[in-house]
């Protein structure tokens, strides 16, 4: 399953994250590609709002890894632009998506290009540069959570920022 939404600004790009962070259950784990620059921790940070973090949420660039677990469900995001292959591989991040040592939540993989190990059911999120601002595309696995894509889709259709944009 596949969708495709233009966000026009960093605004919409936030906004875009805070509805998914409403929606999405725990054990969502989400791929996000795309340039530098893109956008991929602004809808991050939008996600992270859509559960109720109130923690500043920053570019784990240099740390690869935050956590942050007061909010609906804890959030656990990663930035992987510093490493290569094997070096993503040495994070053992199927321990979050797993939830093995962690509390369930979501998890945000920035440049997922990088993992050599995937998630059984990921979520995978492009966010690419257009010429009226950014395009993101949205992919799932089939049958999964039908109801939250379902309710996505009409959130999005409705929203006061996107709603020229779906």
């Amino acid at each position: 399953m596949a969708f495709s939404i233009q966000l026009k600004d960093l605004r919409a790009t936030h906004r875009f994250g805070w509805l998914m962070g409403q929606q999405l259950p725990a054990g969502a784990v989400l791929l996000l590609s795309g340039p530098l620059g893109s956008g991929k921790t602004t809808f991050t940070q939008g996600l992270g709002a859509g559960l109720g973090i109130e923690q500043t949420i920053d570019s784990p660039t240099f740390t690869l890894i935050n956590e942050y677990t007061v909010g609906r469900l804890p959030l656990y995001h990663v930035d992987l632009y510093r490493l290569d292959t094997a070096g993503a591989a040495s994070l053992y991040l199927e321990t979050y998506w797993e939830a093995e040592e962690v509390e369930p939540g979501i998890v945000v993989v920035e440049w997922a290009e990088r993992l050599r190990y995937l998630p059984e059911k990921p979520i995978s999120l492009t966010l690419s540069y257009t010429e009226t601002g950014r395009c993101a595309e949205l992919s799932w696995p089939a049958d999964w959570h039908d109801r939250v894509w379902n309710v996505l889709r009409e959130d999005l259709k409705s929203d006061e920022v996107l709603v020229d944009e779906v």
